[in-house]
């Protein structure tokens, strides 16, 4: 079975593929100052709830977003599992040309997101991943990547709200019945949900225009669910695309 691992700002999402089949998948907090065997006790513990035995780990492939914790999970594989994760990065083959002005600046999450998108999906295609950043990336019909556009995440919003202001406190992510809000918490779930709608919905419309043609648009990330429940922008909710990615990319390298 091969285990992959995206490594994120604010979660670490794991998943087992035996063949092309998730078996099981989970998210845990992302922690730099978290020891490697404490994160195997998380995951081995996983495993075993979900009747996968250590041993039957052969594999592993992981992209991350934070340095620090490459080093762990590397360790934590190497240790646990005794395989080598593949890391994908420079030099590690994943059938896409990127067309960014500076290639290594696109984040190894983002070109395992096209990589899913345009081989589940075809192209042209977006995708929208909801998480710490709210990210969109356009990938042509032909599989090139274009680019795309980074906002500040949703919960990444609302702590900077506030966190720089006096009388707002936090409040629970979920759309109020309108748009006008009667009372702060409303006021602060219209502005925040709604707002960040509009923002989907604006930028996914002028990304279409300049993509042209037939585009699919797919929702992925862990907060996907709070802005696909309020539009129909999205045409494909996938919750496993970056994961999905990361078993496409390890099978394009496993001989190498």
């Amino acid at each position: 079975m091969l285990l992959t691992i995206d490594i994120g700002n604010t979660n670490v999402t794991l998943g087992v593929f035996e063949g092309e089949e998730v078996r099981a998948t989970w998210r845990l907090a992302s922690d730099p100052n978290r020891m490697t065997d404490e994160y195997a006790v998380l995951l081995l513990n996983l495993l075993r709830n979900q009747g996968i035995a250590l041993t039957d780990i052969t594999d592993a492939v992981m992209c991350s977003s934070v340095p620090p914790l490459v080093v762990t999970f590397d360790e934590l594989c190497h240790r646990y599992f005794g395989v080598k994760p593949l890391s994908v990065g420079a030099g590690v083959k994943t059938g896409i040309r990127v067309l960014y002005e500076n290639p290594r600046e696109v984040g190894a999450d983002r070109v395992t997101d096209a990589v899913a998108a345009f081989r589940l999906y075809g192209g042209p295609v977006i995708v929208v991943d909801c998480g710490t950043a709210t990210v969109f990336d356009a990938v042509s019909q032909e599989g090139d990547y274009f680019g795309g556009a980074i906002a500040p995440g949703i919960i990444l919003a609302m702590d900077a709200l506030v966190s720089h202001t006096s009388m707002l406190r936090r409040i629970e992510l979920t759309a109020p019945k309108q748009a006008i809000g009667r009372n702060t918490v409303q006021s602060m779930q219209s502005g925040i949900i709604y707002g960040y709608v509009g923002l989907v919905e604006y930028l996914v419309r002028r990304f279409k225009e300049e993509l042209k043609g037939n585009v699919t648009v797919v929702g992925t990330g862990g907060l996907v669910d709070i802005i696909a429940k309020e539009t129909t922008i999205f045409d494909v909710i996938n919750p496993d695309l970056t994961l999905s990615g990361l078993r496409m990319i390890y099978e394009m390298n496993k001989d190498r």
